[in-house]
């Protein structure tokens, strides 16, 4: 062997040696990394973003800040809705921070992406951000939970319920990616189970500023209702440019996705009467109102369904930790899947083997600007919807952890 081979190997293995210890020293450093990842700086960070750091900070005092000898580490970083970007920014937390958990996850593009990544690493992905119920079906892993709703339930309840008012034929205004089609497709599905028709759809790139377009074509569909399967700034401009056009006159706007930073930056005046379902309401009862408040003193705004996702779900693996005295994820997230989930966020919640935690959803209204008292006072709650009605039947889903168990 030459000698610039023979140093070669010599670097390699001095380089493998040093990861070992790398990664034993994290093993034995009596810490739990969590680390969530998440939009910071684009349409979706008022949301989650900074505040969903808050709500798994709080999670993390909430239990005192060490779970089974191991003090816990919060750690964050901005995806900025690149799958690219997300994905290596968890590879090198799995494989050189030590990171144990990863959460959030918001964009359904990007959370695919990162389920693939902690899927192969064998390391567990809470998600609460995001919606595409694809993550629990063909596309499952056994080391992740979708803790928070998905496209499935978002629109069956308020599909349903539209559909039972008489709203139909329907059209979509569609986000031309993953979260988008899943809540078209899940929608669709459950507009045409109830007896109700879908005329369409228009699909608009992500982070479109002009609707003119695709509003006239869903305007010249005949349809009566236009239904929004989209997020964010995208749902606000679609809104609000509806109302320019004056598409109410002719035609419901049907929401199957709001979150409640929404509703203030888009105006009750324009968002109001909107039927949707969520899975959270700070006003709701007074366990949530407890949760809201606090966070509220931290963050300045009261807490989003995904922000709550987060605290929740935290809360639930930190509890899993403590119970096994591990880190291990399929030791905990098998401990997770025998506990039921009561808190604040969810009653009786279950964590089945697709990776959905099952709880109850609620169909609500956004109000008239007369009725709201405060700024966040923006909800009307309208009928819970039980959890396994509201989320996609297990054996529906496709996911082949299950196919394999069963």
């Amino acid at each position: 062997m030459s000698i610039t081979k023979r140093s070669h190997v010599l670097v390699a293995i001095a380089a493998a040696c040093l990861s070992f210890a790398a990664g034993a020293a994290r093993a034995e450093d009596s810490v739990l990394r969590v680390g969530i990842i998440t939009d910071m700086s684009g349409q979706y960070s008022d949301g989650n973003g900074p505040g969903s750091v808050i709500a798994a900070q709080m999670a993390a005092e909430e239990i005192g800040g060490t779970v089974a000898g191991r003090k816990i580490e919060i750690i964050s970083a901005d995806h900025q809705n690149k799958p690219d970007v997300a994905t290596g920014i968890v590879r090198n937390w799995i494989d050189n921070k030590g990171v144990d958990v990863i959460a959030e996850g918001v964009n359904s593009a990007v959370a695919l992406a990162i389920q693939t990544v902690t899927r192969e690493r064998k390391k567990l992905f809470l998600i609460s951000g995001s919606g595409s119920s694809d993550l629990t079906g063909k596309q499952c892993s056994p080391t992740s939970v979708q803790w928070t709703y998905d496209t499935y339930a978002s629109s069956n309840a308020t599909a349903k319920a539209v559909v039972a008012r008489g709203g139909s034929p329907w059209f979509f205004l569609t986000a031309d990616y993953a979260f988008g089609q899943a809540l078209e497709r899940d929608a669709s599905k459950a507009v045409t189970s109830a007896g109700g028709k879908v005329l369409g759809a228009v699909r608009h790139p992500f982070d479109t500023a002009d609707f003119s377009s695709f509003l006239l074509q869903a305007q010249s569909s005949g349809a009566k209702i236009l239904a929004l399967a989209n997020a964010g700034s995208d749902f606000r401009n679609a809104v609000s440019q509806a109302d320019e056009f004056n598409i109410r006159a002719s035609m419901q706007l049907v929401a199957l996705q709001v979150t409640l930073t929404d509703v203030p930056a888009l105006g009750l005046a324009h968002a109001h009467d909107l039927l949707f379902t969520d899975s959270f309401y700070w006003d709701r009862t007074p366990e949530t109102r407890v949760f809201a408040q606090e966070f509220f003193k931290r963050h300045g705004a009261m807490p989003t369904a995904y922000q709550a996702g987060v605290n929740s779900a935290l809360r639930h693996y930190f509890k899993a930790v403590a119970a096994t005295n591990s880190v291990d994820s399929e030791t905990v997230i098998a401990q997770m899947r025998k506990t039921p989930v009561n808190d604040f966020f969810a009653q009786n919640g279950v964590v089945r083997e697709d990776g959905r935690m099952v709880h109850d959803m609620y169909l609500m209204r956004i109000k008239k600007p007369e009725e709201s008292k405060s700024k966040w006072d923006l909800y009307e709650y309208l009928a819970t919807v039980p959890g396994d009605q509201a989320f996609r039947p297990l054996d529906e889903g496709g996911c082949p952890y299950v196919a394999k168990a069963h």
